[in-house]
């Protein structure tokens, strides 16, 4: 991924990102709710599912981030390590590492694989340029 937007998502001509379909259900039937319709981050949630290639749900998943991923990223700026795991509106909790998938930085994780880059803009104007190093895949 060359470029990004400010929004710290993928460009729309940006290569596909791959979820599992169980993955997939799961953030339909959250986009679906009206708890989360409304969410800022729905609608770019929405566009990543819309150009996601879709994985069998017993497709192996150590190299892609999705739900309940542990995420290990380096800012190619700093080399600061980031920790994260990405998780639905509900057990997010950032002193603990875990992230939203409605967050700007949880929805442009989702997908991605070992290699591949994200800017995320931060506080102050800066942005963290976010390299994904190692995915550890959710416990199912």
């Amino acid at each position: 991924m060359s470029s990004q937007s400010k929004s710290g998502l993928p460009p729309s001509d940006a290569p596909p990102i791959r979820i599992t379909r169980h993955d997939l259900a799961r953030l339909d039937a959250l986009l679906d709710s009206p708890t989360y319709r409304q969410h800022p981050g729905a609608s770019a949630l929405q566009r990543e599912l819309d150009r996601a290639d879709l994985l069998p749900d017993d497709a192996p998943a150590d190299a892609i981030v999705g739900m309940h991923a542990r995420v290990t990223c380096i800012d190619d700026e700093t080399g600061a390590r980031h920790t994260l795991t990405l998780v639905y509106p509900h057990e997010a909790d950032v002193d603990a590492g875990r992230v939203s998938v409605l967050a700007p930085v949880g929805t442009a994780l989702l997908g991605l694989t070992i290699d591949q880059r994200i800017d995320w803009p931060v506080s102050g104007g800066r942005t963290l340029r976010l390299r994904v190093l190692e995915v550890a895949p959710a416990d199912h």
